[in-house]
């Protein structure tokens, strides 16, 4: 199995303190940071754009100045220049929904062109067939356990059903491929997500909303151990 990676996302951190939040964060035990895009099109609400991701990239290291994965998930329509535009900035991933692209394909060779790796992302209700097409272009695959737009929903249960599929076409492709859960994830519910197959967890309000953002990922991290 997969190294497990918590993925804290800065949509439920104060937007007043990013720079700051992102060191915290990344001191307390986040291995990437999640970066929420919305456009206020492909889906409600506007978050953040290219110029903040690229205000973020030196915040986002570890004590020693080793980088940390800026992973940024793309809810945007159309997809490829802001695509580019991220990865210019600084993202290491960039993952994008399916329904959103005119030419999955093409999307994908886009930001890997770029020199990131590039993800899909499914909805709720969004069936997995295009991932088999092009599973060969694929880094990572992100499921989303609650529609896309808001922070602080509740996990929809469906999506573990959803993550033991795409654990099996991850693993009958042979490539070595992330599968990230995004939405409502939290300590008492990270080891069921984890035994559905999932390698990498997305945590907003969990971490964000608490005081301790170490106790929660510490407390995250003896789930996933047990």
């Amino acid at each position: 199995m997969a190294t497990y990676r918590i993925a804290p996302s800065i949509l439920s951190a104060d937007f007043a303190r990013l720079g700051e939040e992102v060191r915290n964060v990344i001191h307390a035990g986040a291995d990437w940071i999640h970066f929420d895009v919305m456009d206020n099109h492909y889906v409600p609400n506007l978050t953040f754009g290219p110029m903040v991701c690229q205000a973020l990239r030196k915040h986002a290291a570890r004590a020693d100045g080793t980088p940390v994965p800026i992973d940024v998930h793309l809810m945007v329509q159309p997809v490829d220049s802001l695509a580019q535009a991220f990865a210019k900035a600084g993202a290491d991933l960039v993952s994008f929904h399916p329904e959103a692209s005119a030419h999955v394909d093409r999307t994908l060779q886009l930001i890997r062109a770029e020199g990131c790796q590039a993800g899909l992302v499914f909805n709720p209700a969004t069936p997995l067939d295009v991932l088999e097409w092009v599973i060969d272009k694929v880094d990572l695959v992100l499921i989303m356990s609650v529609n896309p737009g808001f922070g602080g929903q509740s996990f929809i249960d469906s999506a573990l059903r959803k993550t033991e599929q795409a654990r099996k076409l991850i693993d009958a492709s042979g490539r070595d491929i992330r599968l990230e859960v995004d939405g409502g994830i939290k300590v008492d519910n990270i080891r069921r997500v984890a035994d559905a197959g999932a390698d990498t967890f997305v945590a907003g309000s969990a971490i964000f909303g608490q005081p301790n953002y170490k106790a929660v990922i510490d407390a995250m991290r003896a789930q996933l151990a047990g």
